[in-house]
């Protein structure tokens, strides 16, 4: 069967690999679309220190059952699927936080991913909704952003800022308005600050013409967010996560930075802050989001920059590397 595999960094193409033969307990797919993220580019980059070679990529998946779904998966149900695994025994699974197991293999990275024709997956890992395609592959991609909601403990009563309006700063800002807060959207880009007000920001910020810390003391009357989600990776924006929150406010990191970041520490114990990370997702995010989803509540068409087939994705990730600030999503048509 036919796979587009990473060979090395910028080395991509579509590969034959064997036949799958569905696993015992676990639920034969095939696989109708993916969706590629920023992990994704990494790796085509080299920059992906998880990922060894070869790799097959894709974790945001729309697939159907085959096989193995007994009564609550019949053949032919539209799924999407959560990438990672969990041990059971370390520290975070035996706390009940499985997104963040010590030994955790996502597709796509320390394991091969979805971008073949038919996959084998657990069963509990699947999730049925009456989705499109398309929708289906935002699944995964939003339940980042969603997870990092519900660390924040955000609720009706909140004002949330979120640095950066990709995929997953797209997830952070739906999910926040999703559950009735007032949400603040800030990037540099215009476009992709449209698309984050139709998922719900209520104000814009655009930090290439305006200043951040004015805009953020007049929408908040000089109080600042209850909550700071950063969703970009950079040195700037995790320290002004930090300086522009509330007084014993939330701050919910997403990216990595590339790099050391320097803190004006005492922010930290003034404001009495309560800074958390937030990786991967929980179950009740999948379902948050597929609800959410049905709901028709997220404007998926203007979220998709481009669909193409199997054999055109080496190309995309090339055009991708060389104008990251073009793309929000990228679909793959597998078959």
């Amino acid at each position: 069967m036919k796979a587009f595999r990473m060979e090395g960094p910028g080395v991509a193409a579509v590969a034959d690999v064997p036949e799958l033969v569905g696993k015992a307990n676990e639920v034969l797919l095939r696989v109708k679309m993916v969706g590629m993220c920023g992990t994704d580019l990494n790796t085509y980059r080299g920059r992906n220190a998880m990922v060894t070679f070869p790799r097959v990529l894709g974790h945001e998946v729309a697939a159907e059952v085959v096989e193995g779904g007994g009564s609550r998966f019949a053949t032919g149900t539209a799924v999407t699927i959560s990438p990672y695994t969990s041990c059971g025994i370390c520290p975070s699974c035996r706390r009940g936080r499985v997104n963040a197991c010590q030994r955790n293999e996502t597709m796509g990275v320390q394991r091969d991913g979805a971008m073949t024709e038919y996959i084998s997956v657990p069963q509990e890992k699947l999730y049925a909704a009456k989705l499109s395609l398309k929708e289906l592959c935002l699944v995964e991609p939003l339940t980042v952003g969603f997870h990092a909601a519900a660390r924040g403990r955000v609720t009706a009563e909140d004002t949330v800022g979120v640095f950066g309006c990709g995929g997953v700063g797209l997830g952070a800002i739906a999910a926040a308005a999703y559950r009735g807060a007032v949400t603040i959207a800030i990037d540099m880009d215009d476009a992709k600050l449209e698309i984050a007000r139709k998922a719900g920001a209520k104000y814009l910020i655009n930090t290439g013409r305006e200043d951040l810390h004015e805009r953020l003391e007049e929408i908040t009357g000089g109080q600042g967010p209850d909550v700071m989600i950063e969703a970009i990776g950079l040195p700037v924006t995790f320290r002004a996560a930090v300086e522009e929150v509330a007084f014993t406010g939330r701050v919910v990191y997403i990216g990595y930075a590339k790099e050391p970041v320097a803190y004006e520490t005492r922010l930290f114990v003034q404001k009495e802050l309560d800074i958390m990370g937030s990786r991967n997702a929980l179950p009740e995010d999948f379902r948050e989001v597929i609800e959410m989803l049905e709901a028709k509540r997220f404007p998926v068409e203007d979220a998709i920059s481009a669909i193409v087939p199997m054999e055109d994705a080496a190309r995309m990730l090339g055009e991708w590397s060389d104008a990251p600030g073009k793309f929000t999503k990228i679909m793959v048509e597998i078959g």
